[in-house]
């Protein structure tokens, strides 16, 4: 399980126990608003009022390349496509983003 915070961590969990997996995942700089993780559990996406999504390597809790930015506000939801290939994200900037996972970059903007 992860879940993500107004301190800018997200923290991963033991679903078995609720007990705590190592240390906060740190690099936003500001309230993270989601969390998701890809369809096959080997990486994580996160949004937070820092205008950024972030990739996570899920088994290390390092971050994955640089954040990706193309939002005018804070992002309030991420999702993984089916097969992992593809980010969506949603912003109160009202524009819903796709990115591309591989390489880090946004492919398509809708208002």
């Amino acid at each position: 399980i992860a879940s993500a915070s107004d301190d800018g961590t997200i923290r991963l969990w033991e679903a078995d126990t609720g007990q705590p997996l190592g240390e906060p995942l740190r690099g936003h700089e500001a309230w993270i608003w989601a969390v998701a993780f890809s369809p096959d559990g080997s990486r994580i996406v996160s949004g937070s009022s820092d205008k950024t999504i972030r990739l996570w390597d899920a088994s290390t809790g390092q971050p994955l390349g640089e954040p990706l930015r193309g939002h005018e506000g804070r992002v309030m939801s991420v999702a993984f496509s089916l097969d992992g290939s593809k980010i969506v994200s949603g912003s109160d900037d009202k524009t819903i983003r796709l990115w591309d996972a591989a390489i880090g970059k946004h492919t398509s903007a809708y208002a």
